[in-house]
């Protein structure tokens, strides 16, 4: 009889006992638990058995923005010539890349520009052999003045005077001329001439040394 009025309080005890619960709340995790107990006596084996099920709930929020700012774009500035009477041309670009960008300008010098207003200003002063010198200066012009049967002045001369000056020094015709090309390949020509004819003479003067 004691023992089954112990089994009875034990069981009493085991019956009152306060369920366990368990809420972590974190910023990126979230976990909620319930746990549930259960009693079971048993008066015929005497045996106390506990029943536990719990169950957990689990969340992850995960956020993300994203800041996408393209850099600036550079632009060629525009490089502007208001005088006319100056030959000169504007050039200018631009380079960008996505760590920096850079953007220049300047102006080109046109020679042929310059030596056609110089030599129409001496021509319009009446210096016209002057004029013509000046455009001679160019293989182009200076080929078709020869061409022409009408070359270029040299030092003062002119006609045939002129021509036979070219002629006699065609080193003085400008860079690229028919009449300077001709004469720097036979003046090649000659020098190879001439080394051989010193090549040869070395080598008999050899076998004749060989020969004594």
């Amino acid at each position: 009889m004691v023992k089954r009025l112990f089994l009875v309080a034990l069981a009493l005890v085991l019956s009152t006992a306060p369920i366990n619960a368990t809420d972590t709340v974190t910023t990126t995790n979230t976990t909620n638990t319930v746990s549930s107990s259960s009693n079971t006596v048993s008066s015929s084996s005497n045996t106390v058995s506990n029943t536990t099920a719990s169950n957990t709930v689990s969340s992850n929020t995960t956020g993300s923005t994203v800041i996408d700012k393209a850099p600036s774009t550079a632009s060629a500035p525009s490089v502007v010539v208001n005088n006319s009477d100056v030959c000169v041309s504007g050039v200018s670009g631009a380079l960008q890349t996505s760590v920096f960008g850079a953007a220049v300008g300047s102006t080109v010098r046109d020679k042929n520009c310059e030596r056609l207003k110089l030599a129409r200003s001496l021509y319009g002063m009446g210096l016209k052999v002057a004029g013509v010198s000046l455009l001679c200066q160019d293989k182009r012009v200076f080929d078709a003045m020869m061409s022409a049967g009408t070359p270029c002045p040299f030092e003062g001369k002119i006609g045939t005077q002129a021509k036979k000056a070219w002629l006699a020094d065609p080193t003085q015709a400008p860079e690229g001329t028919k009449i300077r090309a001709d004469a720097l390949a036979k003046a090649a020509k000659e020098e190879a001439a001439r080394q051989e004819a010193e090549e040869r003479a070395e080598e008999k003067r050899r076998l004749e040394e060989e020969g004594d």
